[in-house]
């Protein structure tokens, strides 16, 4: 099982061609000498290259080997997790966009500011900076272990080329070069998992015999009805649980919410929403079918017990190598394939690490730096974390049985930050006091369970664990991570009763579980604290759901849903100008949270000049469209 010349040159190819692309966006245009350029490609993007970025953001290795190995293992129950894309995308693309995308934010976390206040800002940057270097150092060493596993690819030497490589497109090319390097690695990995796919199911018969075999041997899932939320997969968890990890990866997330910020438009932001869908099911689909066909290969042509993988993250490389050793090349691509799933996925973690440090810890203490100086800085970010990303990878292979832990960060964090920017777009009468307890409760209760079922699983079964284990909520397709790579399957344990119990709710529910008890205690904080006075939200930052949602209702008492918050929208009467409760709030120094009036926002956009910071001014001194 080792690689040719040619697929050494497949190989090379790809970073080669990764390399040109962020070349190319540094030496063309402006040259990336605009923090706008370098963090949200001028605002300029149309909607296909940023529907195929957001797939590739977080497609990564990791899922590319885990989903195979999940389904081969546990059957094409996981296939159901495509019911969740449906709203988990819709939602995004009618909320979280326009709301985002009309306060004309670079960094997510701004929003937070503008809702409640500076402190609850540096609360989420702060959390999602944690969050994403402690991933990113294990999503760029995971692969590249299971490949020095499996093919004797020098382990360090894949390490070092994927993560410099990328630090270089990232860092010269800007978000620019990332959309569009994400665009040529999507497409890599899907030729490399088609390959896959047709040349194994040839060798045993044609995809029909794949499919019967399957069924034959219970690998094709019913749709099993089942409300318990402790069973690891059923349609309900997979359905709907899927949907708050959808919403914290598609809703809230910066590397995602920059790309949305990205488009020329509003509605080409919400275009590449919908695109997503049917790439997400094809994506899906590639990896459900890699599975069933690795299963009847596995059936057909053993591998003798000496050669079969420790652990199911080698499955898919190993299934690859066999059948794709006598076609030249073909290896090659799919190697270059899961390269392309790292490569995609970290250079959004060094664009969006480097975007919330430049925005949300740097400007708003050097207001007035420079133009020049802040894209020079946020290149040098961009640097930064590239190379922290490499000094994580080594911490990574330093931790041994850890590691898991370290893959279940990711997904702890990700429901307490959906919470967070709930609590503030849903629920007017929440205050800072609230949004900043709420989040602490949160992380404190999603490690509490995450960590809770890893160290009972571990105690249970060595470091194995159990089916429903694994605590990664936060990313669609990340879900499968924990749930199927770095593991071996273990005997079902006995039924757990009390805490054990509770550490036993299915990795699905955890997203759901921990966003849900931020806004829970958030509201209880707010209510016990005072909430926040109408008169001081701006109704831009809020989405009025309940109203919207009871739209039946007498006005009285959808304002009363409203917590007293007035939408211009719906107060001002068939005169347009009509002053309202809102634009008296602009009137003067500009609306709450220091929001500049929505008719120069929109005397701007008419000009097309997009939202450019004057020198010296603010970060945090937004204009943005009425809502």
């Amino acid at each position: 099982m080792e690689f040719t010349a040619i697929d050494y040159s497949i190989f090379a190819l790809l970073l080669v061609l990764s390399s040109a692309i962020g070349l190319f966006y540094a030496l063309s245009g402006d040259r990336q000498r605009t923090v706008q350029e370098f963090l949200l490609a001028n605002r300029n993007m149309s909607f296909l290259p940023v529907a195929l970025s957001l797939l590739a953001t977080f497609q990564s290795a990791v899922a590319i080997l885990g989903a195979p190995a999940e389904i081969y293992r546990f059957g094409t129950e996981y296939w159901f997790l495509g019911c969740s894309y449906l709203l988990g995308l819709l939602i995004p693309a009618h909320i979280f966009i326009p709301v985002f995308y009309r306060l004309r934010i670079t960094s997510t976390y701004e929003y937070l500011e503008l809702r409640f206040n500076k402190t609850v800002r540096v609360f989420g940057t702060i959390t999602f900076i944690f969050q994403m270097v402690i991933y990113m150092g294990v999503v760029l060493y995971t692969p590249a272990l299971a490949l020095n596993a499996v093919t004797g690819f020098d382990l360090w030497s894949a390490v070092l080329t994927m993560g410099l490589v990328c630090t270089l497109y990232t860092t010269l090319g800007g978000l620019k070069a990332v959309i569009w390097t994400d665009v040529f690695q999507t497409l890599v990995m899907f030729a490399g998992q088609l390959a896959v796919i047709v040349v194994g199911a040839q060798r045993v018969g044609g995809m029909a015999r794949v499919w019967r075999l399957a069924q034959q041997e219970g690998k094709i899932s019913g749709i099993d009805l089942n409300p318990d939320p402790f069973e690891r997969h059923t349609f309900w968890t997979l359905a709907v649980g899927g949907i708050f990890m959808m919403l914290s990866l598609y809703g809230v997330n910066q590397a995602q919410v920059q790309r949305y910020l990205s488009a020329r438009s509003e509605r080409e932001a919400k275009l590449s929403c919908y695109a997503v869908f049917p790439c997400q099911q094809i994506a899906l689909c590639l990896s459900c079918l890699t599975g069933l066909v690795m299963f009847v290969y596995d059936r057909e042509h053993p591998l003798a017990p000496a050669q079969r993988p420790g652990s199911s993250d080698q499955l898919v490389l190993y299934f690859v190598m066999d059948v794709l050793q006598d076609v030249p090349g073909l290896p090659g691509l799919f190697v270059a394939c899961l390269f392309s799933g790292s490569l995609s996925t970290i250079s959004s973690a060094f664009n969006s690490l480097a975007t919330v440090t430049m925005e949300d810890l740097v400007r708003p203490h050097c207001p007035r730096l420079s133009e020049s100086r802040a894209t020079l800085l946020s290149k040098l970010l961009a640097l930064g974390y590239g190379l922290l990303c490499l000094g994580m990878a080594y911490v990574s292979s330093m931790l041994g049985p850890v590691l898991q832990a370290a893959i279940s960060i990711f997904g702890m964090v990700g429901g307490p930050l959906l919470g967070l920017f709930c609590l503030g777009i849903f629920f007017p009468c929440a205050n800072s006091t609230g949004a900043v307890v709420g989040l602490l409760v949160g992380l404190a209760m999603a490690f509490w369970v995450g960590i809770g079922s890893l160290l009972r699983s571990m105690g249970a079964a060595g470091a194995a664990p159990p089916l429903n284990g694994t605590a990664l909520p936060a990313a669609g397709n990340l879900t499968t991570v924990l749930a199927a790579t770095l593991l071996t399957p273990t005997p079902a344990p006995k039924s757990p009763t009390g805490l054990q119990k509770f550490y036993s709710l299915s990795y699905m529910w955890y997203s759901a579980h921990n966003s849900t008890t931020v806004i829970l205690v958030g509201l209880l904080v707010s209510l016990l604290t005072g909430p926040t006075p109408a008169a001081a939200v701006d109704p831009r930052t809020i989405y009025p759901v309940l109203p919207r949602l009871l739209c039946c209702l007498p006005r009285k008492y959808r304002q009363k849903l409203c917590c007293g918050v007035v939408f211009p929208d719906e107060v001002r009467g068939p005169d347009p100008r009509t002053p309202t409760p809102a634009d008296a709030a602009v009137k003067g120094n500009g609306v709450a949270n220091g929001l500049g009036p929505p008719g120069r926002r929109e005397k701007e956009e008419e000009e097309g000049q997009g939202y450019i910071r004057a020198a010296g001014a603010p970060t945090y001194a937004l204009q943005e469209t009425s809502f």
